[in-house]
């Protein structure tokens, strides 16, 4: 061998050896990087002419666990769905309130019913009469109050689907156009590790949206897929369409026009139920609250306000109503009517002929909603009436309660405790679809970069420079010495 290839060889040898320092750094300074797949230095034997000329670099390859990223992919689209689910369970059941709790509907339920007895006992005492008004006006505005949360618990999930939606499109036109320009950089030398690394991190940005399969396609470029086989990117991107409302009321669905579903390239997709081809992930989760966990509250809730109405309109309860007029609770000041119960939770009120404040009087509720007189202030037998209608038991008109006979505040409570039952296993959901998640990031990050192993090859870096720096300079005084002859 001359010495113009010694030279030439171990040239090359520092150049191999200060880029793979140069691919050690990198490694080392993203150990933490969201999204970074480590770098490995690729080098093979240089060849002149069947003979040996040194080391060539021939790239960087990013090494990654494309089989574990894809599990992990779909583990976050679980927990996705998991988190969202749980935390509009947890508001429903905050609209609603706890069994326990003094201030939800079964509470003042219960406040109302220890009003009417203390009543009875004195019924010629105007407060007691006033605590029954007001515990009365208490159920139906608690009532009122939680239909209103839950209509405003759907319009936030209408918000939240037209912000995922939105991110859908802005992050696949990114990923599409990563692909382009990775595709026009393939083949060259240049290295697109940090392209595959933000497009990873745009990948990992939707996966919790909606469940997603990444293939790999020619030139460096990927598809994105559903699990269900909707395409997101193929060579283009898909444009998702939604449009949020405003307002929600208890009427309004999609299935009326009312409410908007959602479009894939300008066709109605859908995102809730087995095999939607856009099922999975906060979307579904999202979609799934608006239009079904919330309006099913919503329907017992109703249920629940019938109920209540109908106890006081009931024959008998109170013998000086006329017929066809309403009882201590009404729809809006109006009697029920079951052919409109939607909504019903929202327009309950008490009978105004009771409330001082509406031009009625207490008396009334001693001697009768419908008497012409205050009559003898010492009967109790009408109180009585109405504490009998919230305690005794009847099978609910409506609602998903089955035909189990309930009292007043017994089916308060069951619509309340059906909720934080619910509420209680989309918690436990969450926490094992986070656990599932946290032990898949784990594994994953333990295929990345290993602070410990990149120093040592840091180190075999620095003693394959120091040889070939070695070997230049005996080259160098080999010369020197056959410049002196």
């Amino acid at each position: 061998m001359s010495l113009s290839s010694s030279l030439s060889n171990a040239l090359s040898g520092l150049n191999a050896s200060s880029r793979g320092a140069q691919v050690v750094s990198s490694n080392i300074s993203n150990a933490l990087t969201e999204g970074y797949g480590r770098r490995v230095l690729e080098t093979s034997a240089s060849t002149v002419m069947g003979a040996g000329s040194g080391v060539q670099v021939d790239g960087v390859r990013r090494d990654t666990n494309l089989a574990l990223i894809s599990d992990r992919r779909l583990s976050q689209s679980d927990l996705g769905q998991a988190q969202t689910r749980a935390d509009g369970l947890a508001r429903v059941e905050a609209a609603l309130g706890t069994p326990d709790s003094p201030d939800s509907i079964a509470g003042r339920m219960a406040a109302l019913e220890s009003a009417l007895v203390a009543a009875a006992s004195r019924p010629d005492s105007a407060t007691r009469l006033a605590d029954v008004k007001t515990a009365a006006q208490s159920v139906a505005g608690s009532i009122q109050m939680a239909s209103d949360d839950l209509q405003s618990i759907r319009m936030q999930a209408d918000s939240a689907i037209a912000g995922e939606v939105e991110l859908l499109n802005g992050t696949l036109r990114e990923i599409a156009d990563l692909n382009t320009e990775i595709r026009s950089h393939y083949g060259t030398r240049t290295d697109m590790s940090a392209l595959f690394d933000e497009r990873q991190v745009l990948v990992d940005r939707i996966a919790e949206v909606v469940p997603l399969r990444q293939i790999q396609r020619d030139h460096g470029t990927i598809a994105l897929y559903t699990e269900t086989g909707a395409a997101l990117v193929d060579g283009r991107a898909s444009e998702f369409s939604f449009d949020q409302v405003g307002v929600i009321t208890p009427d309004m669905t999609i299935a009326s026009g009312a409410l908007s579903g959602l479009t894939l390239n300008g066709e109605p997709v859908r995102a809730v139920g087995s095999h939607a081809p856009m099922g999975g992930g906060r979307l579904e989760a999202l979609f799934e609250q608006r239009d079904q966990t919330v309006p099913a509250a919503q329907a017992n809730l109703d249920a629940l306000a019938r109920d209540l109405i109908e106890r006081f309109e009931a024959p008998g309860v109170d013998p000086s109503a006329t017929p066809g007029a309403p009882g201590l609770f009404t729809d809006n000041g109006l009697v029920l009517d079951p052919a409109n119960e939607l909504g019903l939770s929202a327009r309950i009120s008490v009978n105004a002929t009771v409330d001082p404040d509406q031009g009625g009087d207490l008396w009334r509720l001693r001697t009768g909603l419908g008497a012409p007189a205050a009559g003898d202030v010492g009967d109790s037998t009408l109180l009585n009436a109405f504490a009998d209608a919230l305690s005794n038991t009847r099978v609910p008109s409506s609602g998903t309660f089955g035909s189990q006979p309930m009292s007043a505040s017994g089916l308060a409570t069951e619509a309340v405790s059906r909720i934080s039952v619910q509420a209680h296993w989309a918690a436990e959901e969450e926490g094992f679809a986070s656990a599932r998640t946290n032990a898949l990031k784990e594994a994953e990050l333990q295929g990345g970069v290993d602070t410990d192993a990149e120093l040592q090859n840091l180190m075999l870096y620095e003693q394959a420079y120091a040889a070939n720096a070695k070997v230049i300079q005996a080259v160098d005084e080999m010369m020197q010495m056959l410049m002196e002859i």
